[in-house]
């Protein structure tokens, strides 16, 4: 059973008092409006709202008091048809699909309250139960699953994979424990060879992580190694998820 529904993101939108809500830059009065925008007809406005969430929603991975009603919003609207239209990502050299992207930013700040996530914050003297927006996000796990779940048959191979990747972190919620033996014939058949090395790397982990064996696979790529190297956009390896764009010179 789902003990948080998702609620109508209509709902989100009005019934939220954002202006009581903090993001990465003070108030989150104007996430009401960004989350709109992730909807509009036009792509740079579309894309200029992504970029709200990446930078201001879920800065640097940081969550706020505003992060877990903007997943909420983000995970009731993935099924409109309007996220299956495109965005410009940076530092990407082609648009891709919003909701693609929604899948990764959800799967970032689930990623933010896995059990690993815990233990590191206790390790350097952070409790997460002394930081509301942690719990948050971790009461609404199952309810971003049930959505994120929806789309691993979109027929769009890119929100397919971001699909799989966004599960593995909310597959930590002790409700959701049983599903990880559904997704696991989809890590290794999809996502251990994906373009993408950060896929790849996440299922690989994922799988090792949960038991399974993990013989002939191996992490391709140090997920920081790009901090030291000049981008060459013209490659797959800088199809960047949300947490690696922060920060970059673009």
């Amino acid at each position: 059973m789902n003990p948080v529904p998702l609620p109508d993101p209509t709902a989100v939108l009005a019934e939220t008092d954002w202006c009581a809500l903090e993001h990465a830059y003070g108030s989150a009065e104007d996430t009401h409006a960004q989350l709109i925008a992730l909807l509009d007809a036009d792509q740079g406005v579309r894309s200029r709202a992504l970029e709200h969430l990446d930078h201001a929603v879920l800065h640097q991975t940081t969550l706020y008091s505003a992060t877990a009603p903007a997943a909420l919003y983000v995970a009731g609207v993935l099924s409109d048809p309007r996220t299956a239209a495109t965005v410009n990502v940076l530092p990407r050299t082609s648009p891709a699909p919003l909701r693609a992207e929604l899948l990764d930013w959800l799967g970032s700040a689930a990623n933010e309250v896995t059990d690993e996530a815990e233990s590191i914050s206790r390790h350097h003297g952070f409790p997460p139960e002394d930081y509301p927006p942690f719990g948050r996000i971790r009461e609404i796990r199952p309810a971003l699953f049930a959505a994120v779940s929806d789309c691993l048959g979109d027929p769009d191979p890119q929100v397919r994979e971001a699909a799989i990747a966004a599960c593995i972190p909310l597959l930590d919620d002790p409700h959701l424990l049983s599903r990880r033996t559904d997704l696991i014939p989809l890590l290794r058949e999809t996502l251990v060879i994906s373009a993408r090395w950060q896929y790849r790397d996440r299922a690989i982990e994922a799988l090792a992580a949960w038991g399974e064996d993990t013989t002939g696979l191996e992490v391709r790529r140090d997920p920081f190694g790009w901090c030291d190297t000049p981008p060459d956009l013209s490659t797959s390896g800088w199809d960047l998820l949300p947490e690696d764009r922060d920060g970059l010179p673009f």
